[in-house]
């Protein structure tokens, strides 16, 4: 077997997952059920697995802090960014960008950060625009 899973430590992944459940479209792969600081959770997010372990100091697995620095975020691209954005919003998520339209583009764009420290951007794609137009854009936009 080969591929690509993404980890990543929370102070609770049962917790996390009812807020990630809430948001997205998941689907639950492995949940564990024991006390807090020994939990696991896997998860599909449209094909790409993702497994959460809850903080757990005796193991080196911290959980990121509100006030470090994003170093990397999760760039997620929706169906419909207004509805993703909203729930995440209603339930607690702190914005960081609106739903923002980059018609030139073909693109809308928004970003939050969950309770657990995790830095989200949606994408909707509206129309297919070229790396070539893209770049092009962006540099007479410069």
């Amino acid at each position: 077997m080969i591929g690509v899973e993404i980890d990543m430590v929370v102070t609770d992944s049962l917790k996390a997952l009812e807020l990630y459940e809430r948001v997205f479209d998941i689907e639950r792969v492995e949940v564990t059920a024991f006390p807090k600081g020994e939990n696991e959770v896997i998860f599909t997010l449209y094909g790409v697995r993702f497994h959460m372990l809850d903080e757990n100091p005796k193991f080196y697995l911290k959980a990121p802090k509100p006030d470090e620095p994003k170093a990397i975020w999760f760039n997620i691209l929706v169906p419909d960014i207004k509805d993703t954005y909203s729930k995440a919003i209603s339930l607690g998520c702190t914005e960081l960008q609106p739903v923002t339209e980059l018609p030139d583009y073909g693109v809308s764009n928004a970003i939050f950060i969950d309770s657990f420290g995790y830095q989200w951007m949606l994408h909707q794609l509206h129309k297919e625009v070229s790396f070539e137009e893209r770049t092009r854009l962006w540099e007479e936009k410069r």
